[in-house]
């Protein structure tokens, strides 16, 4: 066979195997273990039947203007949330680079020598004998390739994709936490402004009890004993205070941090009160077979199980042979004039044949650890579907018995609020003591303090339930830069700076 006819037979045979030949396991979607209802029936609503999927912006339901613009403010300047999008840049350029090697390489250079050849030397390429200096231009343009026979390179890019998703969902995982932990803080922050209402309301009381003791005292009904009392009740609910408002500063500056602010940024936005943002009266929770779909963290231990098929797919190319075919065309001269002349071209074509014949043990041992690591991922995918099982139960389980402990203690207020009315009125009537009257008042303010923690564990429990969902990460934010990463056919935005 001529060497023309065994170049043309060739190159169509190895295109046909790059084409059609990948080596190792195809990756197959796992199935998630989950229930195909949820157990818990206290977010459904009043007819049994499933409110829905949630919405992506589950801050919405509870009505709050403030909470959606610092939810929406700390998606866009969260610390945490730039680094995560520039882990994901950075994969996404590493997808780029992996995606470079199954494509030709070209490239050109040019070099200029003044040299003079030895004269006792065993070579004189210039003819000249060593007796006078010489130039020598060459210009040249190279080229090589490395034909994907076996698709190793083509599961290296497919490894590198799913790792580009595995960081994306990571992205959103810390996307949906810093959101979460923006509205608990907020939701606390008014549950504080709520309790510190109510123990001045309680101060008033308690201050207006004093002055009528006081008073009785003077007309010589009421005893030492109890103006000492009615003192102590005003210092022991002044006493509350300090705590509460070094509390709210706390808070404050906990989401100062959310937002990329120096401590007390936000005091002036924030630290006149508002109501604990109350919960809606069913709450949408889709259906367990969303979850795969919408938690990240599930996801993204979906796509690294997909990395580590991929993987060993990378790690079977390796027993495999590997062909390289480079060309190379130049020109050399000794004037530079002589450079563009038919005898001053050379150029060079061929294939070369590259086969693992003895790595010591090192191939197999690769594709065991790649193999060991997919079943590690595999256990990973599993462990992690189970733990969003639990959470999405233990947080619908955890939000029901609030809103139901909430019912009583609203009862209780109201039981206790009429009671103190009757006391202080007896008490005025001299038909009772003032020690009754302190009793009643310092159950009524208990009641009231457990009544403001708990609605504000009843908002606090729905954000751990949307977060428990995966709720949130799906929403596009606004971003300040933006870059373009290519994958080959397209331009991708990558947000930098601002947010997702």
């Amino acid at each position: 066979m001529s060497p023309t006819i065994f170049r043309t037979a060739i190159v169509p045979v190895v295109l046909g195997l790059t084409a059609c030949t990948t080596v190792g396991p195809d990756f197959q979607r796992p199935a998630a273990a989950l229930p195909d209802r949820w157990s818990v029936s206290a977010v459904q609503t009043s007819n049994g039947e499933d409110p829905g999927s949630p919405d992506a912006r589950w801050w919405k339901v509870f009505n709050d203007a403030e909470l959606s613009s610092l939810v929406e403010r700390a998606a866009a300047a969260n610390l945490d949330v730039k680094a995560a999008t520039t882990r994901w840049t950075q994969a996404r350029a590493a997808r780029q680079m992996t995606g470079a090697n199954d494509k030709p390489s070209v490239g050109a250079s040019a070099s200029y020598q003044h040299a003079r050849s030895s004269q006792n030397g065993l070579l004189d390429v210039s003819g000249l004998d060593g007796r006078k200096d010489y130039n020598v231009w060459q210009p040249s343009l190279d080229a090589s390739w490395e034909p994907d026979l076996w698709g190793r390179v083509r599961r290296e890019i497919e490894s590198a994709d799913a790792t580009v998703e595995a960081s994306a969902d990571l992205r959103r995982g810390v996307l949906l936490s810093v959101l979460a932990e923006t509205a608990r803080d907020y939701i606390e922050l008014r549950g504080v402004q709520a309790e510190q209402a109510i123990i001045r309301q309680n101060l008033d009381f308690a201050r207006h009890s004093l002055r009528l003791t006081q008073i009785r005292f003077t007309d010589g009904v009421a005893t030492h004993l109890e103006t000492a009392e009615a003192s102590a009740q005003v210092s022991a609910i002044e006493a509350q205070l300090p705590a509460l408002e070094n509390e709210q500063l706390r808070l404050i500056n906990a989401l100062s941090y959310l937002l990329g602010e120096p401590p007390r940024a936000l005091e002036n936005e924030l630290q006149a009160p508002s109501p604990i943002p109350p919960v809606p009266p069913a709450v949408p929770v889709g259906l367990p077979s969303e979850l795969a779909k919408r938690r990240p963290d599930i996801r993204s231990a979906e796509a690294r199980l997909h990395t580590a098929t991929a993987d060993i797919g990378v790690a079977v190319g390796d027993f495999y042979p590997r062909i390289t075919l480079s060309a190379n065309l130049g020109f050399q001269a000794m004037r530079f004039g002589d450079l563009d002349a038919s005898s001053s071209r050379m150029f060079g074509v061929g294939p070369v044949l590259s086969v693992p014949i003895f790595e010591g043990g090192r191939l197999k041992g690769r594709l065991a650890l790649r193999r060991a690591q997919q079943q590690e991922a595999m256990i990973g995918f599993q462990r992690t579907v189970l733990g969003a099982w639990h959470e999405v139960d233990d947080a619908m389980s955890d939000y029901g018995a609030r809103r139901q402990r909430r019912e009583k203690l609203a009862a209780t207020v109201d039981r206790d609020r009429i009671a103190l009315e009757n006391a202080n009125r007896q008490y005025v009537a001299g038909a009772t003591d003032f020690l009754q009257v302190l009793t009643v008042q310092r159950d009524l303010l208990a009641a009231q303090q457990a009544l403001v923690a708990s609605s504000t564990d009843v908002s606090v429990s729905l954000v751990g339930l949307y977060k428990a969902l995966g709720g949130g990460w799906e929403t596009t934010f606004p971003v300040a830069v933006s870059l373009s990463v290519s994958t080959g056919s397209a331009e991708i935005p990558v947000a930098v700076g601002t947010g997702m």
